[in-house]
């Protein structure tokens, strides 16, 4: 089965589809830190329209569209950014693709194309940290947790549950934030990876 994971530099989705036997790529403007041999380098619209893929996982740039950054809200409006970065997830979600799930903090995704289908967190999958993520779906079914450590992770101190909000600041804070937790990538793969297979079979 063919896997696009778009907007991924890190390689964490990806590889773990490759994992499941998966011919997974990932897609990203920056080069990635994994294995080069499985990575465009590029324009993903292009590469997500071109027919060929069973399942895309996709990781638009959450910049101009996370709540957490309303109080810029009106500058991003005003200037186009806000359209553009809705625009772009409006193609993701249209990419003729039969298997999509687009992944985003809390947005403006909700209220400007459609509300998500499902909102899961790290502690879900073995992770003791918090952390929101929407995910809207086509054809896909909602991820089942797989090791809840919520107890866990609320025994912690603040500071160590809400890690990547107090990370401190530094060029490489957006890269530390914006990556997949290793325990929602294999979730995807398990479960997600399952799913296109079989369709794929029965196709």
């Amino acid at each position: 089965m063919r896997v696009l994971v778009a907007c991924e530099y890190s390689a964490t989705v990806r590889d773990a589809f490759r994992a499941k036997g998966h011919d997974a790529w990932s897609c990203d403007l920056l080069p990635t830190d994994g294995d080069p041999r499985w990575h465009i380098q590029g324009d993903v619209l292009p590469v997500a329209c071109d027919g060929s893929w069973d399942l895309m996982i996709a990781h638009p740039p959450c910049t101009d569209l996370a709540v957490s950054g309303a109080p810029h809200f009106a500058a991003k409006i005003a200037d186009g950014r806000q359209g553009r970065a809705l625009d772009f997830v409006r193609a993701l979600l249209n990419a003729p693709i039969p298997l999509i799930a687009l992944e985003n903090p809390v947005s403006v995704i909700s209220s400007k194309i459609r509300k998500p289908d499902q909102i899961v967190h790290p502690w879900m999958f073995g992770h003791p940290e918090q952390k929101t993520t929407c995910l809207w779906l086509k054809g896909l079914p909602a991820l089942v947790e797989t090791e809840n450590v919520r107890e866990a992770m609320l025994a912690l101190p603040k500071n160590q549950r809400e890690r990547l909000h107090y990370l401190p600041p530094g060029p490489n804070r957006w890269k530390e934030r914006s990556k997949t937790f290793p325990g929602i990538a294999a979730a995807m793969a398990d479960q997600w990876g399952g799913v296109a297979s079989q369709m794929a079979r029965a196709a």
